[in-house]
C-alpha cells in the first residue's frame, strides 16, 4: 500500500469509519465514508477501490467491500491490516490526534 501511493497510482483510499476517527487519524490521501449509501454516491463504480479500517479485529472493510460488489463495483480491494499495521509501521499519518 505504501509504495502504491509513493508511486501515485490512480486509485481511491478509502476509510469505512466514522468521522471522529478520520478526523482523529488516517493514512494521508484518504477519503471517508461511513455509511453505505455515502459509499455509493462517493465512489464511482469504474474507479479502483481500496477502503481500509481499524485493523483485523474491525468487520467495517469486510461489509464495505461485500456491499460494494454487491452493487457493481468490480475493482474493490482491502487493505486487511488497517491502520494499526500502518500506524505500527512508523508510516506517516494526518489527522488532529496524531502525535
Amino acid at each position: 500500500m505504501k509504495e502504491r501511493l509513493e508511486r501515485g497510482d490512480d486509485f481511491k483510499l478509502v476509510m469505512v469509519l466514522g468521522e471522529w476517527e478520520y478526523r482523529a487519524k488516517r493514512i494521508p490521501g484518504s477519503l471517508r465514508v461511513s455509511t453505505p449509501e455515502e459509499g455509493l454516491q462517493a465512489l464511482d463504480s469504474d474507479d479502483e477501490i481500496v477502503l481500509y479500517d481499524s485493523g483485523p479485529p474491525c468487520p467495517a472493510s469486510r461489509i464495505a467491500c461485500r456491499f460494494l460488489k454487491a452493487h457493481g463495483y468490480g475493482w474493490v480491494r482491502r487493505y486487511a491490516a488497517g491502520l494499526q499495521e500502518w500506524e505500527s509501521e512508523g508510516y506517516p499519518l494526518e489527522g488532529e490526534y496524531v502525535g
